[in-house]
C-alpha cells in the first residue's frame, strides 16, 4: 500500500510533464486522429440517412433536428406570417403540420434578422434546404479559417494540408452537422471579422454586425473595438445592424419586433432559467450553477461575476502589446464564456480561437500546457452533454477558463506592478 502511494507523486509529475510539453501531439498522430474523426462522422451521418424515413430519422425526429424550426419559420414568413414563429404554441403547431403530430418541438429563439436566411431556404424542399444550409456554411467556415491562417503570424500554415483535416475533425463539426445548427456561420462571422480587422476594417465591421442574428456572442466585440479606438469597425458594424433592421422591417413588417421581444421572455424563463433545453446541454457558468442545484439569482450572480472579470481582462489584453492572434483567440473564448446560453454546437467558435493560437505558437512558441488544452477542447464538444449529465461537470467551462487565463495572464500580470509600484522619493 505504501509503495503504491509513494508512486503517485511520480505518476502525477510524469503526467504534468507530458501535458506541459504535449509531446504526444506529433504531426502524424494529429493526422490520424483527424482522419479517424472525419471517417467516423461520415459513417454516422450515412447511417443516419440510411435509416431515415423521408425527412425523419430513426427516432422520428426531423433530420437536422434544430434546423426544422428554421425551415418552418421560413415557411411562415413566406406565407405572410413572419411574426408567428415567435409564439411558441403557434410555432409548435406549424412544425407538427410539416413533420407530423409526434415530432418534438424545436423552438425558434432567433431575432428577426435570421428570417433573412430562413425565408429563402424555405423555398426549397426540406432535405434540399438542409443540405444547402449545411454545405454552404461549412464551406464558409473553412474559408474563414484559411483566411485567418493566411493572414496570421505563420501564413505557411494556410498551405499545409493538415489544417483542413483538423478543422473538419473538430468534434463540434459533427455536432453541428447532426443538429443542423448555426455554429459554422457564427464561427465564420467572428473568425472572418478578426482576419480582416486591420486590413479591411469596414468589411470586418460588416461581418461583426451580421452577428446580430445571434447577439449573445457579439457582446464583447464593441468592448474591444472601443477600447482600441477602431472607429471604422464600430461604424460599419452599427451601420450593418441598422441596415438589417430596416430591411427586416420592410420585408416582414414592424410586428416582428414586438413579437420577438415578447418571445424573449419565454426563452429566458423556460429555456434558460428553468432548463427546458437541459442544463447538461448548456456550456456556461450559469448552467453549471443550476445543474448543481443553485438558484436562478445565484446563477446570474456567478455568471455576471465571471463575465465582468473576463471582460476586464480582455480589455487589458487588447490594450497591451500582445500579438493580434492571441487577442483574437481571447475574444473568441470570451464570447462563449460571457453568455449564459451557449450549447455544445456553439463551441464551433473555438475553432478560430485555436487556429489563431496555433498560428502564433508556430511563429513565437507555445505556452506551457497550451497545446494539451487545445487538444482537449478539440475533442470535447461531442461528449460534453453526456459528461455533464453523468457527473454534473460542465467540462468545457473550466477548460475555456484555463485557456483564456493563459492568453491574458501576461498583460494582466504586467498591469498589477504598474499600479502598486512605490513612488520614488527624494531626500
Amino acid at each position: 500500500m505504501r509503495e503504491t502511494m509513494a508512486g503517485h507523486p511520480a505518476m502525477v509529475l510524469l503526467l504534468l510533464t507530458v501535458l506541459h510539453e504535449a509531446s504526444f501531439l506529433t504531426r502524424e498522430r494529429m493526422r490520424l486522429w483527424s482522419l479517424g474523426c472525419v471517417a467516423g462522422f461520415a459513417v454516422a451521418i450515412v447511417a443516419m440517412i440510411a435509416t431515415a424515413h423521408g425527412a425523419m430519422d430513426y427516432a422520428h425526429r426531423p433530420l437536422g433536428t434544430d434546423f426544422s424550426n428554421v425551415y418552418v419559420a421560413g415557411l411562415s414568413a413566406l406565407h405572410g406570417h413572419a411574426a408567428a414563429p415567435f409564439d411558441p404554441a403557434t410555432q409548435e403547431l406549424a412544425e407538427r403540420s410539416v413533420f407530423g403530430k409526434e415530432t418534438q418541438f424545436y423552438g425558434w429563439h432567433y431575432p428577426p434578422y435570421f428570417l433573412l436566411i430562413a425565408t429563402p431556404l424555405a423555398l426549397l424542399p426540406y432535405l434540399a434546404a438542409l443540405a444547402a444550409w449545411q454545405i454552404s456554411t461549412l464551406l464558409l467556415y473553412l474559408g474563414a479559417l484559411r483566411l485567418l491562417l493566411r493572414d496570421g503570424p505563420a501564413p505557411q500554415l494556410a498551405r499545409d494540408r493538415l489544417w483542413p483535416l483538423l478543422a473538419l475533425g473538430f468534434t463540434a463539426v459533427f455536432v453541428n452537422l447532426t443538429h443542423g445548427h448555426t455554429g459554422f456561420l457564427t464561427a465564420t462571422l467572428l473568425g472572418g471579422g478578426l482576419a480582416l480587422l486591420d486590413r479591411r476594417p469596414v468589411v470586418a465591421g460588416i461581418l461583426f454586425g451580421c452577428l446580430a442574428y445571434k447577439p449573445q456572442f457579439a457582446v464583447m466585440i464593441p468592448l474591444v473595438v472601443l477600447a482600441t479606438g477602431r472607429w471604422r469597425v464600430l461604424a460599419a458594424a452599427a451601420g450593418t445592424v441598422a441596415a438589417l433592421t430596416v430591411v427586416v422591417t420592410l420585408l416582414f413588417g414592424p410586428e416582428v419586433w414586438p413579437a420577438f421581444l415578447a418571445s424573449s421572455h419565454f426563452t429566458r424563463t423556460v429555456v434558460l432559467e428553468q432548463g427546458s433545453t437541459g442544463f447538461n446541454k448548456i456550456q456556461s457558468v450559469f448552467a453549471w450553477v443550476r445543474l448543481w442545484g443553485g438558484g436562478i439569482a445565484l446563477a446570474y450572480a456567478v455568471q455576471g461575476a465571471i463575465s465582468i472579470a473576463v471582460a476586464a481582462a480582455l480589455v487589458v489584453q487588447w490594450r497591451s502589446g500582445e500579438s493580434m492572434a492571441r487577442k483574437g483567440a481571447a475574444l473568441c473564448i470570451a464570447a462563449v464564456l460571457t453568455t449564459p446560453y451557449s450549447l455544445e454546437y456553439d463551441l464551433m467558435i473555438l475553432a478560430p480561437a485555436m487556429a489563431l493560437i496555433v498560428s502564433d505558437g508556430v511563429r513565437n512558441g507555445f505556452r506551457p500546457y497550451e497545446k494539451s488544452l487545445m487538444a482537449a477542447l478539440w475533442l470535447m464538444p461531442i461528449a460534453v452533454r453526456e459528461i455533464a449529465g453523468a457527473t454534473g461537470i460542465v467540462l468545457a467551462v473550466p477548460a475555456m477558463l484555463m485557456l483564456f487565463a493563459m492568453l491574458v495572464a501576461g498583460p494582466v500580470r504586467n498591469l498589477i506592478p504598474a499600479r502598486n509600484r512605490p513612488t520614488a522619493t527624494t531626500a
